[in-house]
């Protein structure tokens, strides 16, 4: 295999897996501005995530976006053979997986992930503290790539990087519909060229974007650049992480979330 064979993908351009803002490629939009749940204390670490990402991002453009996935984002080849086909890798792989979580594909890729993190990141974090959420938030990611590797090797593409936070992002959501299922989100739902503001139950909201993740994956997400199944595989490692955590707490303390 080439050492620059990632660079002669798609004329002179490379195509990337983006784990895409987590309202991208969607028929319905909905764009979730806050919630009704208020937090005991800082969400420090959400914070410092969307500020390392931010300044990812503006790295990113002085390397430039295509040269940054490659040496930044999550390649299965690399992953799975722990070798950096060229150019150097940032880091080792198989770390480069949580070097792509603070990678994204583009401005609105990297703003509309940050939002949803923003809405959905304080109260997990607040629930689960700190050390713990960053553990959590690192090991959603990680098990997000891991969904989208294999569906990569599967398919015959192992070349494609992957960059993009919303895998994780994806696990904190599901974290979030098992913690505060009765929540409710002001949503801003674009119609046409208004928008309606409306507040949605968390369960309502997080159950449509999943199931419209699942959609997309299995019918209509061929192609388009978005890496599905990273969502899918965050998500469902976050739900059922959380449901573990819960169902401990009550057996040691009782009901406490």
């Amino acid at each position: 295999m080439s050492r620059f064979s990632l660079r002669a993908r798609g004329s002179g351009r490379i195509r990337v897996y983006r784990r895409a803002a987590p309202h991208q490629r969607a028929p319905i939009t909905l764009i979730p501005l806050r919630n009704d749940i208020p937090v005991r204390r800082t969400p420090a670490v959400t914070w410092a995530i969307i500020a390392a990402s931010v300044v990812a991002y503006l790295w990113q453009l002085s390397v430039g976006i295509n040269l940054s996935a490659l040496i930044g984002g999550a390649i299965p080849y690399e992953v799975m053979t722990f070798r950096d086909i060229g150019p150097r890798d940032l880091v080792p792989p198989p770390l480069t997986i949580l070097t792509s979580m603070f990678l994204h594909g583009g401005l609105f890729h990297l703003l509309g992930n940050l939002l949803f993190l923003w809405v959905f990141g304080p109260n997990v974090e607040d629930v689960l503290g700190r050390m713990r959420f960053v553990g959590f938030y690192l090991a959603s990611g990680i098990a997000a790539a891991a969904a989208q590797t294999l569906l990569s090797l599967a398919q015959g593409d192992p070349l494609m990087p992957m960059v993009g936070a919303s895998g994780a992002i994806a696990g904190v959501m599901g974290a979030y519909v098992v913690l505060f299922p009765r929540a409710r989100v002001l949503t801003a739902v674009p119609i046409f060229v208004f928008i309606r503001f409306m507040y949605l139950p968390a369960s309502f909201f997080i159950g449509l974007w999943f199931v419209l993740q699942m959609v997309y994956a299995f019918v209509g997400g061929s192609g388009s650049g978005v890496a599905f199944f990273a969502h899918i595989g965050g998500f469902v490692f976050g739900w059922l992480v959380t449901k573990v955590l819960v169902r401990a707490q009550v057996r040691q303390r009782g009901p406490s979330f």
